[in-house]
């Protein structure tokens, strides 16, 4: 064997069980030894937890404590069990099974079947849409493509959170989901889908799963072989398990807790397809002997990059934030991240693409470039900016904007509206370009408020909405152009991104760049309503947004680049805000309820431990404390002296970040209850102070108490309507009673 065949691709075969553990930091160390018992480690970004796990069962079985036979390996994707197993053999760890949960239960299934009920396991139907289609019209309802997709999305999710077609609707109701249509309709189509499948003895993807869970409960004989085939457990994304897996996973276990979980909850993005991390954050109650393992050291990005990681996660609420891992760069120093405010969207993708360019220029490779963004119909735009300035791009998870079936649809639409001209019915009073555009892609699917959801109609929403949006700014480049010559830009715009896609800059959006790294990153459209997007209402949908978005800036290793822009097209208002996830965190924002760190360093845990809270008088009372001294402007810098501006914490003329609906709200409320406790309305709160508490929108006594203007005495009596009315909620009526002087 040459020397050159042991390169990265071809290592040399550890020669020991010893020889396994060279190279693994003192926390991924831990991880390999740790074979006996529950063990769960907590992996953050770019930590290497894959090293981490294959090496324990590497070390496992080169030691003879494992037999690689009995050790089944769990992850999310064929091509993560691939490279699993490629690891472990490159370890020479052979004979290990590493597969995915359907092809570990298919495996299963199709050996057991014969047995369990006799004869040969049902046809697997691997694309389930025709039936679902086939299901739909049996009830009298009609689909059209993207409403059949998001039906087919909705069962499965049903299926893998276990709620059979009846309690369909219920479900919708309890978890505050999204139905992309009326549950009821749902339920029936679901249902009647079951009914074709039995009826034709076929099975699908999620019937894998559910069968295998049914078979092992049902006869033990089969449980116990299961169990004696496979004794130790290992899974890997942990995070992203959902109820029906982890059914599976109980089962395969039995009364035993030879397992190892992997996973990190501040990487979950996946709720929305029944995934959850509660079983990752519970584990330790479920186990409470369970050894718990943090890998917190970043061999991915530079110092700059994973303090802005951290500083996300800092300010995140909810379980998963309790249980965060704080990052520590094991890569020498990097540029800072750079934030950039554009004027509009377009000017926003041409400086993107004059960056990118300038990259190349200067030895960065275009594969190793990647634009995100929220959601797919955000590329268009840098489709185009990359393809005027000579950039190579591919599209990941999703087709290119011209490729789409809707957009194609728009298109024929429009070229025959532009053809029938002043004889097309559709077209009467229609006074300009956009709003001809409008009533030709309102037969499409294109309505003025955007679809409730996520999901394919609210995509093909955005894809005829971005038509409009260019419409709209073609009238305002040329005024008096017709449908005619609109017609004749797309044709142009389509062609013209007909660009080579090998070894180009990746387009994708955040929930498709999960498991993927660039050198560098630009990460756009990061305005309120993009980021978090519109529809994430809850508490927890806002949270799921600011982790998609950690994930977005732990793919870039070195250059980072977060952007928005004020507005929508050239010329229009400036009314946007950049996303609140960054407030503190870039130049010349303010903090809104940054939190030290609970989730500490690296190591090894093996005991449980509480901690006391403090009341929003003391966090108060601290931050006061901090803040004694010169007070300066959030935004320059300059000290302050007068008492408004050291209210606002910024100069007079300095740019507001304030959120004037929100502010507008506080107003009207103030009004009322002046009225009530017949007070002049600054007796309630100054208007300087609603609007620093409009700038800072707190969201609890501690963030409240801390804004000059309130103090715990207004706090006490009116804290309570403020913070629901900064939530976004409707006040109680009752909320309004007198609770003494002011």
């Amino acid at each position: 064997m040459t020397a050159a065949t042991h390169s990265t691709l071809f290592p040399r075969v550890p020669d020991s069980a010893d020889a396994v553990l060279d190279g693994l930091d003192p926390e991924q160390r831990e991880v390999a030894l740790a074979l006996g018992g529950p063990v769960c480690v907590l992996a953050g970004a770019g930590t290497g937890k894959t090293r981490a796990i294959t090496h324990r069962i590497a070390y496992g079985v080169r030691a003879g404590i494992l037999q690689p036979t009995t050790v089944l390996a769990v992850t999310y994707t064929n091509r993560a069990a691939g490279e699993m197993r490629g690891r472990l053999r490159q370890l020479g760890a052979t004979g290990v099974q590493a597969r995915t949960f359907h092809s570990a239960a298919l495996r299963q299934l199709q050996y057991f079947w014969p047995k369990a009920v006799g004869g040969e396991l049902p046809r697997l139907v691997e694309r389930k849409v025709q039936l679902v289609a086939e299901a739909a019209a049996r009830c009298g309802i009609r689909l059209d493509r993207n409403e059949l997709r998001d039906a087919t999305s909705e069962i499965e999710w049903a299926k893998v959170t276990q709620t059979v077609p009846a309690d369909y609707p219920a479900a919708v109701a309890k978890t505050q989901r999204d139905a992309p249509r009326d549950p009821a309709e749902l339920s029936q189509i679901y249902g009647m889908y079951e009914q074709l499948k039995r009826d034709r003895s076929v099975i699908d993807f999620e019937d894998v799963l559910l069968l295998t869970v049914g078979i092992l409960q049902d006869r033990h004989d089969i449980a116990e072989h299961v169990r004696r085939q496979y004794q130790h457990f290992v899974v890997d994304e942990y995070q992203d398990v959902s109820p029906l897996q982890q059914r599976l996973l109980d089962l395969w276990l039995g009364d035993r807790d030879d397992l190892c979980v992997v996973g990190d909850a501040g990487q979950t993005i996946y709720s929305f397809t029944g995934a959850t991390p509660d079983h990752l954050l519970n584990f330790r109650t479920r186990h409470p002997n369970a050894t718990v393992v943090k890998l917190v050291r970043d061999y991915r990005s530079t110092p700059q990059v994973v303090h802005l990681a951290n500083g996300l996660l800092s300010q995140a609420r909810g379980k998963a934030a309790e249980h965060r891992l704080e990052l520590v760069s094991q890569r020498d120093k990097g540029p800072e991240p750079v934030y950039t405010e554009y004027a509009d969207e377009p000017a926003e993708a041409e400086g993107t693409a004059r960056r990118i360019r300038d990259l190349i220029a200067a030895g960065v490779p275009a594969g190793e470039i990647a634009v995100l963004y929220r959601v797919n119909s955000q590329s268009e735009v840098y489709e185009q900016a990359l393809a005027d300035a000579g950039v190579p791009y591919q599209l990941r998870g999703a087709e290119r904007f011209f490729d789409r079936p809707e957009v194609r649809e728009a298109g024929v639409a429009l070229r025959g509206a532009a053809r029938a001209g002043g004889n097309d019915s559709l077209l009467d009073g229609a006074d300009d370009l956009p709003s001809e555009v409008r009533a030709v892609l309102s037969t499409k699917g294109w309505t003025s408020k955007p679809p409730a959801g996520s999901g394919a109609v609210r995509d093909r929403w955005e894809s005829l909405a971005a038509l409009v949006r260019l419409a709209e700014d073609f009238e305002q480049a040329k005024p008096g152009a017709t449908l005619s010559d609109l017609v004749a830009e797309l044709d142009e715009r389509a062609a013209a991104q007909h660009a080579p896609t090998v070894q180009g800059v990746t387009l994708a959006s955040l929930h498709s760049a999960k498991g993927l790294e660039w050198d560098a990153a630009f990460v756009v459209g990061l305005t309120e309503g993009m980021m978090p997007i519109a529809y994430a209402k809850t508490d927890e949908q806002v949270e799921e947004e600011r982790r998609l978005l950690y994930v977005g800036v732990t793919r870039a290793r070195f250059h980072l680049s977060l952007s928005w822009a004020v507005s929508r097209s050239p010329g229009g208002r400036a009314g946007r805000r950049p996303t609140r996830f960054l407030n503190g965190l870039r130049p010349g924002s303010s903090a809104a309820g940054m939190r030290a760190g609970t989730g500490g360093g690296g190591g090894i845990d093996r005991g449980t431990g509480t901690g006391a809270g403090r009341s929003a008088d003391g966090a108060g009372r601290d931050a006061r404390a901090r803040r004694r001294g010169p007070v300066r402007c959030r935004v320059c810098g300059r000290t302050l002296t007068e008492a408004g501006e050291m209210k606002l914490m910024r100069c007079e003329d300095c740019p507001s970040d304030m959120d004037e609906a929100l502010f507008g709200r506080l107003r009207e409320w103030r009004a009322e209850r002046a009225k009530e406790i017949s007070q002049p309305a600054f007796c309630v709160f100054t208007d300087k102070t609603l609007m620093a508490i409009a700038e800072a929108v707190p969201a609890d006594e501690a963030e409240l108490v801390v804004i000059p203007g309130v103090g715990n005495r207004k706090l006490a009596r009116f804290g309570a309507d403020v913070l629901t009315i900064c939530a976004g909620r409707t006040l109680d009526p009752a909320s309004g009673e007198d609770h003494g002087d002011v």
